[in-house]
C-alpha cells in the first residue's frame, strides 16, 4: 500500500501531514510512504529527514497523486487535486465538509473514500485522533501570545521600586480545549482570568485551572453530539450577551473561542460592548474565519476600533508548524495505523470511528449532515 504525503498549497499552510518520525513507523510496518518534494518544508522538516525515514521523495506531483492508495493532507484539496486522485483512492484531511459540501461531493463524484479530520468522534477510544482538538490547543496558546504582544499591559502582577503594577485581566470565552489551553497560558503569564461557557459542565475545569467561571442560566439544552456547544436560541444569546457584558467591557484581554460545526459562528461581543471598552483593550477573535464572535471582526486582519484592537487570525496553528504538525501526524498516524491491518484498508463502517470519519464512499455521500448541508448549499442550488 503506498501512502502519500502531499505539499499543501494554500497560502500560509505551513503545516504538514506526516512528520519524518511518523512515515519512520509506517515504513516499519511495510508500508511505502511517497512524499512530496517540499513537502515538510514550512514546518522545517527536509526532504533529508524523510528519506532517512524511509521515505521516497517525489517532484512529479501528476504522478504521486495519480498512484497514491492513501494520500494524507492538512487542509482540503482543490479541485484540479481532487482530479488527480484515481477512482478508489482514500483521501484523509481536514476536508470541512458542513462548511463546504460542495467539494465533498467533488471527492464521491470522483469515486474517492474520503475521511474527514473533524468528523473525528469526541470518544475516549477517539482521543489519539482528534486533529481537532490537537490543533485547537495549539490556536488556544498561540491567541494569548498576540494579545500579550498587542496589550499595552504587563500580564502578571509586578512589584517594583517604581510601585506595584496589578495584573491584566482576561476574559476568555468559550471553554472548549482553545479555549482551557488559553486559560492556562493566561495564567502561566501571571493574568487574573475569567472565563464563560454555556456548558455548565465545563466548571470545574476551568476553575481547576486557576481562572473564576462566569455562569449564566439558560433553560435548554447547551451541549450537542460529541461535546459541543449547541446553537442556542436567540433568547438563551440575549441573556448570554446580557451576563457577559460587564466582563467584556471590564477586561484588558478578550478572547473568543465560541464556534459551532457547519455554522456561522454565534456573536456574543456586540458594537456596544467593544465601544464601553477602554482604550488598549485588546480582543482576539478565534471564530474570526466562521464569521466572528465579536462586532468589527474582519478575518485576517487587525482592526483598531477606538483604542480598542481587535486581532482575527486565520488558521493560528499553521503559524507554530513544528509542534502543529507533530500533533496533527499523530492524529493521522494513529487513523492511519487503525484503518489498515496486515497492508490493506479495513473498512468496517459498523464502527463508530469509521462510519462517523468517512464522509464519501463508492460515490456517495456518506454522513446525512454532509448531505443537508449540500441541498442547502447556494452552489448546490445553481447547479440543479
Amino acid at each position: 500500500m503506498k501512502i502519500v504525503v502531499a505539499k499543501e498549497i494554500e497560502v500560509g499552510e505551513n503545516r504538514v501531514a506526516l512528520v519524518p518520525d511518523a512515515v519512520a513507523r509506517l515504513v516499519k510496518q511495510g508500508l511505502e510512504v511517497w512524499v512530496e518534494a517540499g513537502a515538510g518544508e514550512g514546518s522545517f522538516f527536509p526532504d533529508s529527514a524523510y528519506e532517512e525515514a524511509g521515505a521516497k521523495i517525489i517532484s512529479d506531483t501528476g504522478a504521486l497523486w495519480g498512484e497514491a492508495d492513501v494520500l494524507v493532507k492538512v487542509g482540503p484539496p482543490k479541485e484540479r487535486e481532487v482530479n488527480s486522485l484515481r477512482e478508489g483512492a482514500v483521501s484523509i484531511g481536514f476536508l470541512n465538509p458542513l462548511g463546504d459540501p460542495f467539494m465533498v461531493q467533488q471527492l464521491a463524484n470522483r469515486g474517492v473514500t474520503a475521511f474527514s479530520m473533524e468528523m473525528i468522534p469526541r470518544t475516549s477510544r477517539a482521543q489519539s485522533m482528534d486533529a481537532l482538538s490537537s490543533q485547537a490547543g495549539v490556536a488556544g496558546y498561540k491567541a494569548v501570545l498576540l494579545a500579550a504582544a498587542a496589550s499595552p499591559k504587563f500580564f502578571p502582577m509586578l512589584t517594583t521600586a517604581a510601585g506595584t503594577i496589578k495584573p491584566a485581566k482576561v476574559f476568555i470565552i468559550g471553554a472548549g480545549v482553545a479555549g482551557l489551553q488559553a486559560i492556562a497560558t493566561a495564567r502561566r503569564l501571571g493574568a487574573m482570568v475569567e472565563a464563560f461557557d454555556i456548558r455548565p459542565a465545563v466548571k470545574e475545569e476551568v476553575q481547576s485551572l486557576g481562572a473564576k467561571f462566569v455562569e449564566v442560566q439558560l433553560n435548554e439544552e447547551t451541549v450537542a453530539a460529541g461535546g459541543y456547544a449547541k446553537e442556542i436560541s436567540e433568547a438563551s444569546k440575549q441573556r448570554t450577551q446580557e451576563t457577559i457584558g460587564e466582563h467584556v467591557r471590564n477586561a484588558d484581554v478578550v478572547i473568543t473561542t465560541a464556534q459551532v460545526p457547519g455554522r456561522k459562528a454565534p456573536r456574543l461581543v456586540t458594537e456596544e460592548m467593544i465601544d464601553q471598552m477602554h482604550p488598549g483593550s485588546v480582543i482576539v477573535d478565534l471564530a474570526a474565519e466562521q464569521g466572528g464572535n465579536c462586532a468589527y471582526t474582519e478575518a485576517g486582519k487587525d482592526v483598531n476600533h477606538n483604542g480598542v484592537m481587535i486581532i482575527c487570525p486565520i488558521n493560528l496553528p499553521a503559524s507554530m508548524p513544528v509542534n502543529a504538525s507533530q500533533m496533527y501526524s499523530k492524529n493521522i498516524l494513529t487513523l492511519l495505523q487503525y484503518l489498515i491491518k496486515d497492508g490493506q484498508m479495513q473498512l468496517n463502517f459498523e464502527d463508530d470511528i469509521t462510519g462517523g470519519t468517512c464522509v464519501t464512499h463508492a460515490g456517495e455521500i456518506r454522513n446525512q449532515r454532509v448531505r443537508d448541508a449540500l441541498a442547502s448549499s447556494p452552489q448546490h442550488s445553481s447547479v440543479s
